[in-house]
């Protein structure tokens, strides 16, 4: 079985989902429902902004999780015939991804379209869809090292409140403790450590909303400057897609089912 094949039925079984479904109905009620109050797109996509840095990481890592652990029986199905793993691994990654993103663009995107196509928006677009895949390929990541469900999901839903809630107040408080020293540096690659803040970072920058980009994000900008600092954005974030899956991938190839 080719790859290819791999990755339609599995992205064609995510796509009957409930889990995706109601994901997409609460993203578009959410931002129809912005878009309708404020009148006003930068305000609404201001807006959608923080919901998705909140609700796209944590259904990422969930539903990838929970998927995951689903798969097992079908993935060593798969690895009885003459499939190489790292096939079986890509189809897996590739789809979930794929789908939370059309979720993400269908839901979210898609209402705010009525105020027309622009860079911000595309940006946003941009992030949604780069967060869903980093967090796909942290979902894999962790569910390849903990076989069990319950502990796997546990660590995984920290791994969200760290990054989505958390990340900001330590960084406050390593710098309330160590307002001494200089920290810029510290700060900045800080920042690079929490995708989350990263996506959060490139959509404010295009959005001119200063006040709403924190003490790290604002030392950012000072350091790197507005498109230095997008361009930084966008590969630490690729970054981050891209190195979670490869260890994955590592430990797929090595596992013991």
């Amino acid at each position: 079985m080719s790859g290819n094949k791999i990755i339609k039925f599995v992205f064609f079984d995510i796509l009957r989902s409930k889990w995706l479904l109601t994901y997409t109905i609460v993203l578009f009620a959410i931002s129809s429902g912005l878009m309708y109050f404020s009148k006003d797109a930068a305000k609404s996509i201001a807006s959608i902004l923080n919901v998705t840095l909140i609700i796209v990481p944590l259904i990422s890592v969930l539903f990838g999780a929970v998927h995951y652990y689903n798969s097992k029986e079908f993935m060593l199905m798969l690895l009885s015939q003459p499939v190489k793993r790292s096939k079986v691994f890509w189809a897996e990654y590739i789809a979930l991804a794929v789908s939370l993103s059309a979720g993400f663009l269908a839901g979210a995107i898609l209402p705010l379209l009525l105020f027309g196509l622009s860079k911000v928006l595309v940006i946003l677009a941009l992030s949604g869809v780069i967060l869903s895949f980093v967090f796909s390929a942290i979902s894999i990541f962790f569910s390849v090292l903990i076989d069990e469900k319950v502990k796997g999901i546990g660590v995984l839903f920290f791994i969200w409140l760290l990054f989505s809630v958390l990340y900001d107040g330590l960084l406050l408080g390593i710098y309330f403790a160590f307002n001494d020293f200089p920290l810029e540096k510290v700060t900045i690659f800080l920042t690079l450590l929490n995708p989350v803040d990263i996506a959060r970072i490139m959509v404010l920058l295009n959005l001119d909303l200063s006040a709403m980009l924190g003490y790290n994000g604002a030392v950012f900008v000072k350091f790197f400057g507005k498109f230095t600092g997008i361009g930084i954005s966008l590969l630490f974030s690729l970054g981050w897609a891209v190195i979670p899956a490869l260890i994955a991938l590592k430990k797929f190839n090595r596992k013991n089912f």
